[in-house]
């Protein structure tokens, strides 16, 4: 099975994805991630990477699409997820190509849908495990009061983004808004977008997810 997670800044996306990579044994793709990966590997496809990001310039999307189809031809376990992939309306078709190319199909388009007010409200309350990622917030799920992770199990220091304020956030939001949210047109179109609510608690939006990977 293989599914795209879409969402703004702060929606969740992450926490969810790590929860079907430990319990569907899927294969999250993080472009991010991938590039990083790609960067340090010293294949052919790696190095040109190092280059770009060495000088500074925008990965293009047929780097991306690249470092993708080595991941589809490898390994495939229960499926991908792919995360902050597409972006855009091209990138969508690109991906599509790719994907007919690999024989492979889009099971879902998941759409993790928020309030505004709220999500900035999440995100500027938000802090990360420096050692494993895990997230925690103020309100929520406050910070170990022994420093340690509940997670990694590690002593950790607890970091706030720096970009983790209301307006940066409202900024990342426009931006999402402007290139991201015509995906949900394009997936729609097709019957393949489905939409869950992704301010409500981690165990409720797993569930509802659940829910549409196993209609």
């Amino acid at each position: 099975m293989n599914i795209i997670l879409l969402g703004p800044p702060g929606a969740g996306k992450g926490t969810q994805a790590r929860f079907l990579v430990d319990e569907r044994d899927m294969i999250q793709l993080s472009t991010g991630d991938m590039l990083r990966e790609a960067k340090d590997s010293g294949t052919d496809m790696g190095k040109v990477v190092a280059e770009v990001m060495a000088k500074g310039d925008l990965v293009t999307d047929e780097i991306v699409i690249g470092l993708i189809r080595e991941k589809l031809q490898g390994d495939k376990k229960g499926g991908f997820i792919f995360d902050g992939f597409p972006r855009t309306l091209a990138q969508a078709d690109a991906l599509a190509e790719l994907l007919s190319d690999c024989g492979e199909t889009l099971d879902a388009v998941i759409e993790m849908q928020v309030d505004d007010a709220a999500l900035v409200d999440r995100i500027t309350a938000r802090s990360t495990c420096s050692e494993c990622g895990e997230v925690y917030n103020d309100n929520t799920k406050p910070i170990p009061a022994d420093g340690v992770c509940t997670n990694c199990g590690k002593k950790a220091e607890f970091k706030r983004r720096s970009d983790d304020n209301a307006d940066s956030l409202k900024q990342r939001l426009m931006e999402y808004y402007k290139k991201t949210s015509p995906l949900l047109g394009y997936y729609y179109a097709k019957g393949q977008l489905r939409s869950v609510d992704g301010l409500g608690e981690m165990a409720e939006v797993k569930a509802a997810i659940a829910g549409v990977l196993d209609a």
